[in-house]
This record gives C-alpha cells, sequence and structure tokens, in this order.
C-alpha cells in the first residue's frame, strides 16, 4: 500500500501581505478650515442686535395687520377708525421691516454658518436640543421673510393658504428665537459691547476688519430699503426702483391690485346696478339714487398688505346716513357684501366705530373721477384705518347686523 507524502505547506501570508489585499475603506473627508477671523461672537451678536429689532418691529406690526383683517367676533366693535393714518403706518414698517431683516438674515446666517460642521454633531442631550432649536429658528425666520417677500409681488408657488400659515409660523419664530435668546444669555452678555470680557479676549486686529463689515452690512441694509419703502412713504416715491408697486402707478392715479376681469365681474350696468340696504327699514336704491343724496368729499389713504399706500380725495355718501335710513340701531355691525364671484373678501364686516365714523364711505368718485371698474364701480367702501383688501370694491349690499 503505498503512501502519498504530504503535500508541502504554503507558507502563512505576512500580515503585511494581507493589509496590502484587503480593500482599502475611503477616509472621511475632513471638515472644512474656517480661516476668516469674523465669525465669530462679537460680530453674531452685534448683527443679532439689529435682526431682533427688526423681527420684533415685524411681528408686532404683522399681529395689528393681522387682527385689523380678521378679527374675533369680540374685537370687531371695538377696533379704532383712528387715527386715519394708523393701518397706513403700521403695515408700511411691517414691509419695510421684513425686506431690511433679509440682508441682516444672511449676514448672520454667514456669521455663524462654521458652527454647522462642529464635530461630533452632538455632545450631550442639552447641546442635541440646542442645534434643534437653531434649526426650528432658523428654518422659520427662512420662510416668514422669502414668503413675505413673494407676497408682496403677489407670487403664490404653494398649495396652501398664506395668510394663516405665515401667522402661524410667525408665533413658531418668535418662541424659537426667545428660547435661543435664553440658552444664548451668558454668550450674548459676554460679548455684548466693546469692553465685555469676551469681546476683550479677541484679537484687537480684528476690529477694524470687524467695523467694516457691520459698515456694509448696515449701507446694504439702508438700500434695500431706500429703492422699496417708497411705495408706502411717498415723499421717497422717487426712490421707489424695486418695489413691485408704485404710488403714481394705475388707474386714476392709484395702484390697482385685484382688477374687475380677476374678480369676475364684469358687463356691469349702472342702469341695472342696485344697492339694497337690509335692516329693519330695508329698501334699495339706483346709482341715480345714491347720486342725488348728499355727498361728502374726505381725503384718506388706501394702505394694502403688500406695503403699498397712497392718499386719494373720495366722494360718496356717508355709511351712517345709509344706516340711519335703514333704521339701524348705534351700536350695529355693518355686513358689506361685493358682486365679486368668489374671493377670500368678498363679505366683509365693520364694526360700529368704522360705520358712524363721518369719513366712513360708499365712495363713487375717486380723486374728482366717476371710479373706473377696476377702483370697484358703481360703489365701494372707504373707511379711514382699514386695510385695503376690507375697502370693498363692487359694493351690492349692506345688511345691518
Amino acid at each position: 500500500m503505498r503512501f502519498r507524502s504530504p503535500a508541502p505547506r504554503r507558507p502563512a501570508p505576512r500580515l503585511s501581505a494581507l493589509r496590502r489585499a484587503a480593500p482599502r475603506l475611503p477616509k472621511r473627508p475632513p471638515l472644512p478650515s474656517f480661516k476668516g477671523r469674523l465669525h465669530d461672537p462679537v460680530t453674531a451678536t452685534a448683527i443679532g442686535r439689529w435682526l431682533g429689532v427688526m423681527v420684533a418691529v415685524c411681528f408686532l406690526t404683522g399681529l395689528i395687520s393681522h387682527f385689523l383683517q380678521k378679527p374675533p367676533g369680540w374685537l370687531v366693535p371695538l377696533l379704532p377708525p383712528r387715527p386715519v393714518w394708523g393701518y397706513r403706518l403700521t403695515q408700511g414698517l411691517h414691509v419695510a421691516s421684513g425686506i431690511a431683516a433679509i440682508p441682516l438674515l444672511m449676514a448672520k446666517l454667514w456669521t455663524v454658518y462654521p458652527r454647522l460642521f462642529v464635530w461630533p454633531p452632538f455632545r450631550s442631550l442639552r447641546h442635541a436640543l440646542e442645534r434643534l432649536s437653531v434649526a426650528v429658528l432658523v428654518a422659520a425666520a427662512v420662510f416668514q421673510l422669502f414668503s413675505g417677500l413673494l407676497n408682496i409681488v403677489q407670487w403664490y408657488p404653494w398649495p396652501f393658504s398664506f395668510v394663516p400659515v405665515h401667522y402661524a409660523v410667525a408665533w413658531v419664530l418668535v418662541g424659537a428665537l426667545l428660547l435661543h435668546l435664553a440658552v444664548k444669555a451668558p454668550e450674548i452678555r459676554a460679548h455684548w459691547t466693546r469692553r465685555s470680557p469676551g469681546t476683550l479676549e479677541l484679537p484687537a486686529e480684528d476690529a477694524a476688519d470687524r467695523r467694516s463689515f457691520l459698515a456694509g452690512v448696515a449701507a446694504a441694509v439702508g438700500a434695500v430699503t431706500l429703492v422699496t419703502v417708497g411705495q408706502s412713504a411717498t415723499p421717497l416715491k422717487r426712490l421707489d426702483l424695486l418695489a413691485p408697486r408704485h404710488p403714481d402707478h394705475g388707474l386714476q392715479g392709484l395702484p390697482v391690485n385685484r382688477t374687475a376681469a380677476a374678480a369676475r365681474v364684469t358687463g356691469l350696468s349702472a342702469g341695472r346696478w342696485r344697492l339694497t340696504v337690509a335692516g329693519p327699514r330695508p329698501y334699495e336704491l339706483s346709482l341715480a339714487e345714491l347720486r342725488a343724496m348728499r355727498q361728502h368729499t374726505v381725503t384718506l389713504p388706501i394702505a394694502c398688505v403688500e406695503g403699498w399706500s397712497k392718499s386719494a380725495e373720495w366722494t360718496g355718501v356717508r355709511i351712517r346716513d345709509l344706516l340711519d335710513r335703514a333704521g339701524a340701531p348705534p351700536g350695529a355691525v355693518l355686513r358689506v357684501v361685493s358682486l365679486e364671484r368668489r374671493g377670500a373678501y368678498r363679505v366683509m364686516e365693520m364694526g360700529q366705530g368704522y360705520a358712524r365714523d363721518p369719513l366712513t364711505l360708499l365712495a363713487l368718485r375717486l380723486n374728482g373721477e366717476v371710479l373706473a371698474i377696476d377702483h370697484g364701480f358703481p360703489a365701494r367702501i372707504i373707511a379711514p384705518n382699514r386695510p385695503g383688501v376690507l375697502q370693498t370694491k363692487w359694493v351690492s349690499r349692506l345688511e345691518v347686523l
């Protein structure tokens, strides 16, 4: 019986050979390094102060606008019609502060964005919650400012209703901002002024560059404000280069937001139109009968949520005279119905403060001319201290509630 000799054993591969044969895993790319010296807490605090002021002004004036447009029932009789320029001022500030906040937000994000690349991303539960709150704050701020900007130009590339979503996210933004300020309070305090302890620890040679950077940001804010604020501050209307509305451009010297064609108000006949006044003593008036009543002329601004505003001369019949003829009680609320076929403001209500004010008219003429169809022919509402969307056009019915 033959036995084969065992096959010679191959020598075990060396460890170095195994390492060469094993597939190499890609190395984690190094985190970016930031050599700029102005990504510091002092610069962030300085810009944050300006941005905080703009956000506060924008939020408070936005609340005023929201409750004037969509007041709860208990507030309707309490809304004041004076000062007549109140809404013009607050809404102009709302839009101007929102536009000014955009370059400030960009500068703020540039100052702090290196912190997005810290490693490890979460050092503790507190740190994770802090970063989450910052993410919510940044997302809410970007959404509010840029959706508001698109609203100014009346472009709505989203499927949701702008007003309720914009209002809700405003509260999210303010809540996230207050939380952020509470968490960052020690760091903000340490870098609040030039003599603060944290500021003194930074290189002194950076101060000149920081001043130049902040001056550039201030110039950018001033520039975008000057070329847009003229749509509401008419003394600056010659500088109104980038705003979507110019106060002098439009029919009869007044801009038009919603045309009769857009509202599907076409084929109106002055001879067939009737104003219905529903109340304890209901009645109807033709346009000729309405023109035969005592006419009053007032100068009132019309101010729209998009930020533009302008004063004009309006002539028509006082609403309170129409209510008295219908036997309306002194504290009655008035409902106004438009010929507009659809729209969020086709039906509007005004409290007794507006309805009884001597400046509130059912206007028939604008700047000495019969109302153009796009301005609400044959009759529209004009009232002091009231959003433009509530100055109902193409009025067909008044109801005493």
